[in-house]
């Protein structure tokens, strides 16, 4: 799933990052020091140099965007260290994000910081560019999600120093602040999923999510946001994963994912994971539609854990005759399930013929390394090991990772690491049922 988070191109950027500019002020007009008048009020920059001062006004009074942008280039080429520098860049950076022009956006929102080591409206700007490249799939991601991480750190740090525009209310203020803390924790978050922390991803991103009304609406926070719960894969026991914003964040992300195909995708993954939580799929179209109704999970909001491994396995067990289970089930009884429960099933399926489906892992002319259920697919891990009692031409030795039909007879398993050597192998032509999904779950009787 994680591919989607880097190949999706997401919405227009002019829109969201208009957080960091919604703030910004008109073009501030400068005095000009004349002899004989009292000097200008405090705090208001002041151009000694009659030339510098017509060239600034002729350029930030134009009405056309494109001569503006060329005014004040060249107002900046001929005098780089004018009392009006970050004024001038404001307007410029404000006036190539209008133009959609993002590179120079970007660049002139560099030069700003640089000459403004406080200026969140430029840090929002460098964050989330930045950010949104990387999840872009641009090839300098890395870089980019480092650039992000840097100024988005930088923004929260010079937050609380942002202080209010003149002619804003408190109310816009505070949104503007919570707005731009969205943008910061985003790109902080995002950096650190990218780098497998996933205890500072999931604060930073969640950060983002509660600060802001838009970010609850924001695939490309929603969605990194559900990976970043479930943690590492096993989780460390130290840090178990929080399943309930898992599922939550996994369903709201589908639901908010920006064409129909990603949203079956993301809806597939989010309900796995309450399967592999809830033990079934009973409940999941109300967790759906909560999700869809609320951004947030409602304060009561639970879901009911799976019974233990073994509980399951024993349930598996009882519930459908070994010889209608399909090989995932196999596989999680024999891994899972009492010693009582493990012989049920073996003894009635040792030494029968199977026919199935799986992924080719390795191939020899005599053994084929087999994976047979889609946990293990995914994982490209073999699960079984399918031996022959001739040698297999070599035209007909599959290639690696191709699906393959075949037939086999249980022989012996190991639990764990689970592995099952099937005996007396033989190629099908006929295609054989998909392998089912490896999970504690209960499912429909497949034949073999």
């Amino acid at each position: 799933m994680n591919k989607i988070l880097v190949t999706v191109v997401l919405g227009a950027v002019a829109a969201t990052a208009a957080a960091a500019q919604s703030a910004q002020q008109p073009p501030q007009q400068p005095a000009q020091a004349t002899p004989g008048q009292p000097p200008a009020s405090a705090g208001q920059p002041v151009i000694k140099d009659p030339a510098e001062y017509n060239a600034y006004v002729g350029a930030i009074q134009q009405k056309d965007p494109a001569a503006q942008i060329s005014g004040l280039e060249a107002f900046m080429t001929q005098y780089p260290n004018s009392v009006m520098k970050v004024s001038a860049l404001q307007t410029l950076m404000q006036d190539y994000q209008q133009a959609n022009n993002q590179q120079k956006t970007i660049d002139t929102a560099v030069k700003l910081v640089a000459a403004d080591p406080c200026n969140v409206r430029a840090m929002a700007l460098l964050s989330y560019f930045n950010r949104l490249k990387a999840q872009g799939g641009d090839a300098n991601a890395k870089q980019d999600l480092t650039d992000a991480q840097k100024y988005g750190q930088m923004g929260l740090d010079c937050l609380p120093k942002f202080t209010k525009p003149d002619g804003t209310s408190d109310a816009d203020y505070e949104k503007m602040k919570a707005q731009m803390s969205g943008i910061f924790n985003a790109a902080i978050g995002v950096a650190k999923l990218t780098d497998k922390d996933y205890d500072a991803a999931r604060k930073a991103l969640r950060a983002a999510v509660d600060s802001n009304p838009d970010s609850q609406k924001d695939f490309s926070i929603v969605y990194p946001l559900a990976l970043a719960y479930p943690g590492p894969t096993p989780p460390d026991p130290k840090t178990p994963p929080d399943s309930l914003n898992a599922i939550w964040f996994a369903a709201r992300a589908s639901i908010v994912a920006p064409t129909p195909q990603y949203q079956q995708q993301i809806e597939k993954y989010a309900k796995n994971q309450y399967i592999k939580y809830h033990g079934g799929d009973d409940g999941w179209t109300d967790v759906l539609a909560q999700a869809k109704a609320n951004p947030d999970p409602p304060a009561n909001f639970a879901i009911t854990p799976a019974p233990t491994p073994d509980q399951q396995a024993h349930n598996m067990a009882t519930a459908t005759p070994p010889d209608k289970m399909d090989f995932a089930q196999w596989e999680f009884i024999l891994s899972n399930g009492s010693q009582a429960d493990r012989d049920l099933v073996w003894n009635a399926i040792k030494g029968k013929p199977v026919q199935m489906n799986g992924t080719v892992i390795k191939a020899t002319a005599t053994e084929f390394d087999i994976a047979g259920s889609s946990d293990d697919i995914d994982a490209k891990k073999a699960d079984i090991t399918l031996t022959f009692e001739d040698k297999v031409p070599l035209r007909l030795i599959p290639k690696e990772a191709a699906s393959l039909d075949f037939q086999g007879e249980p022989a012996s398993y190991t639990p764990n690491p689970f592995m099952m050597v099937m005996e007396k192998g033989k190629l099908l032509k006929a295609a054989a049922p998909s392998p089912a999904k490896k999970a504690p779950v209960h499912h429909k009787p497949a034949s073999q």
